[in-house]
């Protein structure tokens, strides 16, 4: 391998090396070999077929949300965020999660900077001013919010174990003067017409974007973020419906190592086998959860035709339930315009059948949980 391929380390007035990357696309250009072009070809077969079963989900804005919270709760998770999906689901329903507030918070920012973004991207171009608008939403209100939200760093920052100081930093990114320019170079190679398969070219961008370091926080997640937000643009995906933080996550020391190993030895080729080994992975894992998703709904709604006590209310509240699987009375009222002695007795005809489950234990202010649906998408956020 070639240890300038990526980029050199240069001496700052400071006494100090920080890393400059070149320009993409690598240079020597990339050796695909056989064993990366059938990683290319599985990874795109596999991303085809999960945007496939997506198309036939049953109403399938019901499920998006979900997926979108899972990957907000996985990508968070692997900078440090002890949060769950239930946490979450309780902020969004009453602002009082029994996980710490603050990291829900970080989870829920995540979300609504996937949302801005793939929203923007309808009529947006793919820029610095997108990143730098989902930055600006990701840090609001929470950790980081000190750290200049929506704009790149003017210090140097650096990569290590926490409390690290600069001299026992593990990699420090270039210096503050030279982001703007670095980052200008990434946009105008993600706008390339350079023939590069789009899983080849958001697997190059991810590794330069983390090179750059550009942020004073939130990086990473914000480098996760550009992929989906990427292969959403390019068409590859119809939907968000792929978590590769999951991988990620699952591989977290080697996800590193492989980033790091693009920057000391030029080793591009063995980040892109692990990157597209990921996607293969996980967008297999992904469309079967979205088969098991079709199962059920079909399953439940089967166990409602039969019953007799069940009527059109009951169909409906079981798509509510799969849109917001942390409801209440009131909630219900509200979405299917029930009276109240209507709704609770609809509630607890779900529970009679073991859709619903009683959470908090209540008599009064009671909430339930659709814990089927919620242990289907969570698995692999579960907390170590």
């Amino acid at each position: 391998m070639d240890a300038q391929r990526t980029g050199k380390y240069v001496r700052q007035p400071l006494g100090y090396n920080a890393f400059m990357p070149k320009p993409l696309p690598p240079d020597p250009p990339l050796i695909f070999d056989r064993e990366l072009q059938s990683a290319l070809s599985e990874a795109d077969r596999a991303l085809a077929r999960l945007d496939g079963v997506a198309a036939v989900l049953p109403n399938p804005e019901l499920f998006i949300a979900m997926y979108v919270k899972k990957e907000a709760l996985l990508s968070s998770q692997i900078e440090g965020t002890q949060a769950s999906l239930q946490g979450v689901l309780e902020f969004e329903a009453d602002g009082m999660p029994r996980d710490d507030i603050n990291e829900v918070k970080e989870v829920v920012n995540y979300v609504k900077a996937m949302d801005h973004g793939l929203e923007r991207l309808k009529d947006f171009p793919f820029s610095s001013r997108l990143i730098r608008e989902i930055h600006a939403i990701l840090l609001a209100g929470v950790r980081g919010r000190t750290k200049t939200p929506g704009e790149y760093r003017r210090s140097q920052n650096w990569i290590g174990a926490a409390g690290a100081r600069l001299a026992e930093a593990v990699f420090v990114p270039p210096p503050a003067d030279a982001v703007e320019e670095l980052i200008s170079d990434l946009e105008k190679f993600i706008h390339a017409a350079d023939g590069l398969p789009p899983l080849v070219k958001i697997a190059l961008v991810h590794a330069q974007f983390e090179t750059i370091h550009p942020f004073l926080d939130g990086n990473g997640r914000i480098g996760r973020l550009l992929i989906t937000f990427y292969l959403c643009w390019q068409g590859m995906l119809s939907r968000p419906l792929l978590y590769l933080s999951h991988y990620l996550k699952k591989n977290r020391d080697e996800y590193y190592q492989k980033l790091l190993a693009v920057r000391t030895q030029g080793d591009w080729e063995g980040w892109l086998g692990f990157f597209l080994c990921g996607v293969k992975e996980v967008s297999l894992e992904a469309a079967d959860t979205a088969r098991r998703i079709i199962e059920l709904k079909s399953r439940l709604a089967e166990k409602i035709y039969t019953d007799r006590k069940a009527g059109l209310s009951a169909l409906r509240l079981l798509d509510l339930s799969f849109a917001m699987p942390l409801l209440d009375v009131p909630l219900v009222v509200s979405r299917l315009a029930l009276s109240r002695q209507s709704a609770t007795l609809l509630i607890d005809h779900f529970q009679s059948l073991g859709i619903l489950h009683e959470i908090t234990g209540k008599k009064r202010y009671r909430k339930f949980l659709f814990r089927e649906y919620v242990e289907l998408i969570a698995k692999g956020t579960e907390l170590s």
